[in-house]
């Protein structure tokens, strides 16, 4: 890693899909009835729920400036939108590079996702990248960061309780970044940050909306904005227990769909995995980590709570997106930081960093371009996202239709 990455490249890839999030942004809300809004629409009006803290916020904004409540939706996804893009380009733009790091970034399992499957672009879990990217980018030494992260940690779930199944790799990350040796009182400390947010979420798993709670909140949406509870707001009838939710897979595994996303993962995590199997910290006495002679194994076990995940819903594509996200702005921002050191030699050795001229650039458009997951766990891989998402924006211009 001897020279800085040609930020310009990522600088026009991140405003040319973030142009994309506000075309496909702008006529989901037109026309579409998806989960990018219905989940946005779930609320407190009929009593405490979880993932409801967003759609309240959404109706005080609506009341507050008497606008359409799915217009104030509208507004601030696109708010997030831009402040992630934002971030990530304050992240990217300290980045040194090589092939490996361009082949993490431009995977089509990371940015570009949301944008392949507009059915996740907007979702919630924008809102928890934002927060996480901002606890990321506050210096080390700054006082507020212990602070944010407990902020980041509780508001999170009351975002998108999902969150609480990467909270080992979070603090995996706290330990290398605190450079956590001992199980002292910094240890302990640093846990403690996470348990009110991880008692919040068994509260939420274990109390869900009532029935008549619910149509109570379905009442409000429908006579004072005109809004339907339907789809993600619609399952809280159905869906509000934990026990619920793994009912809800069981019958609809099969060996085809468990391999298939075994690929996806293995080859959209392969750059990554690169990076994780060619680097270690600095110091060799960190908790846990001072077992294994790289990052790949600790990396592995600590996002591996993520199976749970998938077991309780069929957003498998979107699991895998978000798993990526996660671990993606963890370790870039550990090699930024230089708390972690990647060992270019070995990286070398790879096939993929062997690739030179045109067939790297054959290779890189093909893996960054050429697929990507569908959204739930039955769809097939999609093909060509980088030529299927300007298609669709030129269609929608000339045609009205997709």
């Amino acid at each position: 890693m001897k020279k800085k990455i040609n930020n310009h490249y990522i600088l026009y890839y991140l405003i040319i899909l973030l142009f994309f999030s506000y075309f496909f942004l702008y006529f989901k809300h037109q026309t579409g009835n998806d989960s990018t809004i219905s989940e946005w629409l779930i609320n407190y009006e009929g009593g405490f729920t979880r993932r409801g803290f967003t759609g309240q916020g959404m109706i005080i904004l609506s009341r507050l400036f008497d606008s359409e409540l799915r217009w104030t939706i509208f507004m601030s996804q696109s708010f997030f939108c831009t402040f992630y893009f934002f971030l990530l380009w304050s992240l990217f733009k300290n980045l040194k590079t090589n092939k490996i790091i361009y082949l993490t970034i431009f995977t089509p399992i990371f940015i570009l996702y949301p944008i392949a499957e507009i059915e996740v672009l907007a979702r919630k879990e924008i809102v928890v990248f934002t927060f996480f990217l901002i606890y990321l980018l506050i210096p080390a030494q700054h006082k507020f960061k212990n602070f944010f992260l407990f902020l980041f940690s509780f508001f999170s779930i009351l975002v998108w309780e999902p969150i609480i199944f990467f909270f080992p790799l979070i603090f995996l990350y706290l330990i290398i970044d605190n450079k956590i040796e001992k199980f002292d009182l910094n240890f302990i400390k640093y846990l403690l940050f996470l348990v009110p947010a991880t008692l919040l979420a068994l509260y939420i798993a274990t109390n869900p909306l009532s029935a008549d709670q619910w149509k109570i909140m379905a009442s409000v949406l429908n006579n004072e904005f005109g809004e339907a509870c339907y789809m993600s707001c619609g399952m809280l009838k159905s869906k509000s227990t934990l026990l619920q939710q793994f009912q809800g897979n069981v019958g609809k595994y099969s060996f085809e769909i468990i391999f298939r996303y075994l690929l996806i993962i293995l080859i959209g995590f392969y750059p990554i995995s690169l990076l994780l199997n060619n680097s270690a910290t600095k110091s060799k006495k960190l908790v846990f980590i001072r077992n294994f002679k790289n990052l790949f194994i600790p990396f592995c076990i600590a996002i591996s709570p993520v199976i749970l995940l998938f077991a309780m819903g069929y957003d498998w594509g979107r699991w895998v997106n978000i798993s990526y996200v996660i671990s993606a702005l963890i370790v870039l921002n550990l090699l930024i930081n230089r708390k972690i050191k990647l060992n270019i030699t070995l990286l070398k050795q790879n096939f993929l960093y062997r690739l030179k001229g045109k067939m790297f650039v054959v290779f890189f458009i093909i893996f960054c371009f050429g697929w990507n997951p569908k959204t739930v766990m039955t769809g097939d891989v999609a093909s060509f996202p980088g030529y299927r998402i300007p298609v669709k924006v030129i269609n929608k211009v000339f045609t009205g239709e997709y």
